[in-house]
């Protein structure tokens, strides 16, 4: 028997809908490290910060590897025993980083969480795009919850850590696991999907060459800065590996009967722009720890304080969630809608540049944040749209991995790598700038301590405010770009014009009736042939 539902038939639709919302809040936001508390587990375990920097990576890497296989791993085993299976799993994952002060684990359970967390949302993708229809409009209401889910969890993450300890947090994300488990187990149905499918087809070896490349990256981007990049033996040798790993995978998949990954949509048009432009927006996306090193570091904000930040995001997603949903509805072109969310990211670069001083208010946060909330997620909407879009399922489950490492690991890792190191070299060429007025006179031995205080808060001042700028010159680059491209439209439409002029437009719409005429025809007699 099969069944492409989730749940059994006498399960009254409503209660459906609110098992699959209390899927999505738990699920979705799992991770093995969450950003709001990075600074209490870092702190209560005496590691380094760079460690959970990789853990969060981690959580990317594994979701992008389970990626190719979800499917078949969907049609193998039954619907509950999988789900429940899975849901124990997690809790149990949870439940051990809860319990260790060992980083080490934090970044293997990142993994596996990152893994088994692809396979349950899988079960959650299929029927609520089945129920929407619209694949652009499930886009814009998916995403919309859950990025704001996300910075929800982000800020409640940081509150259970201040009132009792980080480790609450993952024992409660522990506790929703298993309650989850026991109520799927009940209201479940134990069939299978679709045909049962062997597991035996699934390359091992391809999804760990996968995992090893990216986890090499993502401790290049981790550690470079804290062991100084290239002086680096460990970073040297972690990038060698990395690309080792992939080159490895890559010529693995030439000669396999049934490849893990296909890099044949990479030579379509739509799917390399739509990579360069997640680049883009990897590249305003990396300026939030530029963002928390100005609020946390200058501005004197607690963590608490800084999570709430995010919270002022909210307005920002869900309009741009709303508009999307309008946007597919009515199949109006992507194009202004994209630039819209590169604007608005732009808007955020711009005042962010101009408040780069000692004396920002609050208050003073409310719109450049509504402008990165609208900007991302309606880039994250419309450009994976328009990444993904004319791809066969085939195609695109074979590649989405890379995709999805690409959008949420590598784009946001290498910016942020960068800014990180171009933030400590225009900091040191700050504090060479400011030491004109570090001497004696203007200092007293008295006053020393606060006076070298503000020498440091104004070089860091002046490090944000470079790379700002140097992101709104990109930012005007991109938006050029945006403007230019075509979006899947046609090219050089001048020459309809030229043929208006030469006084052919009457035979080509004569023309357009006559073809649109024999397709009705066609058409009309297709019917009663089916």
């Amino acid at each position: 028997m099969y069944n492409k539902g989730l749940y059994n038939n006498w399960v009254p639709k409503p209660v459906q809908m609110l098992l699959m919302l209390m899927l999505l809040a738990v699920v979705m936001p799992l991770g093995g490290v969450y950003t709001g508390n990075i600074s209490y587990v870092v702190s209560g375990t005496g590691a380094m910060t760079e460690y959970f920097m990789w853990a969060n990576y981690a959580t990317t890497i594994g979701m992008g590897a389970c990626m190719p296989i979800v499917l078949r791993m969907k049609m193998r085993f039954k619907v509950r025993d999988k789900m429940t299976v899975l849901l124990v799993l997690l809790g149990i994952l949870s439940y051990i980083n809860s319990s260790t002060a060992e980083p080490m684990i934090f970044v293997f359970t990142s993994l596996v969480i990152g893994f088994l967390k692809m396979m349950v949302t899988i079960e959650l993708f299929l029927p609520l795009m089945a129920m929407i229809g619209n694949r652009g409009m499930f886009y814009g209401a998916f995403y919309t919850f859950v990025l704001v889910l996300n910075q929800v969890s982000a800020y409640y993450a940081a509150e259970v850590s201040i009132i009792y300890n980080w480790q609450h947090f993952y024992i409660i994300a522990a506790v929703g696991c298993f309650v989850l488990a026991l109520l799927h187990w009940v209201f479940m149905h134990n069939q299978y999907f679709a045909l049962k499918v062997p597991l035996h087809y699934i390359d091992w070896l391809s999804v760990l060459l996968f995992i090893a490349a990216f986890m090499f990256s993502a401790y290049v981007f981790s550690f470079g800065k804290q062991q100084d990049w290239l002086n680096s033996k460990h970073i040297i040798n972690a990038g060698m590996a990395a690309f080792v790993s992939f080159a490895l995978l890559v010529i693995r998949q030439a000669t396999l009967k049934r490849p893990y990954l296909s890099f044949s949509i990479f030579s379509k048009n739509n799917v390399q722009h739509g990579l360069f432009m997640l680049l883009c927006l990897g590249m305003f996306l990396g300026t939030t720890s530029i963002q928390n090193t100005f609020a946390v570091g200058v501005l004197g904000y607690d963590q608490l304080t800084n999570a709430r930040l995010n919270l002022l995001m909210i307005p920002g997603l869900v309009l741009a969630g709303v508009i999307a949903i309008f946007w597919f509805k009515k199949e109006i072109p992507l194009k202004m809608y994209i630039f819209s969310g590169f604007s608005a990211m732009m808007g955020y670069a711009l005042i962010m540049y101009f408040s780069m001083v000692l004396e920002f208010s609050y208050d003073n946060w409310y719109l450049p944040m509504f402008l990165k909330g609208y900007g991302t997620c309606s880039l994250f909407i419309s450009v994976w749209f328009y990444t993904l879009d004319k791809l066969e399922m085939d195609e695109m489950l074979a590649a989405i991995g890379l995709v999805l490492v690409w959008r949420t690991f590598l784009a946001v890792g290498i910016f942020s790598a960068l800014y990180s190191w171009f933030q400590y070299r225009f900091q040191v060429v700050a504090v060479g700038d400011l030491a004109v007025y570090m001497d004696g006179m203007n200092f007293p031995p008295q006053n020393a301590a606060s006076g070298m205080k503000l020498i440091q808060l104004n070089a860091i001042l002046i490090a944000c405010k470079k790379i700002f700028g140097y992101i709104a010159i990109a930012g005007t680059g991109v938006l050029l770009y945006v403007v230019t491209h075509h979006f899947g439209r046609e090219r050089f439409e001048y020459l309809r014009f030229i043929r208006l002029l030469s006084g052919k437009s009457v035979i080509a719409r004569r023309r357009l009736r006559e073809r649109k005429k024999l397709l009705e025809e066609i058409k009309d007699a297709a019917g009663p042939a089916v």
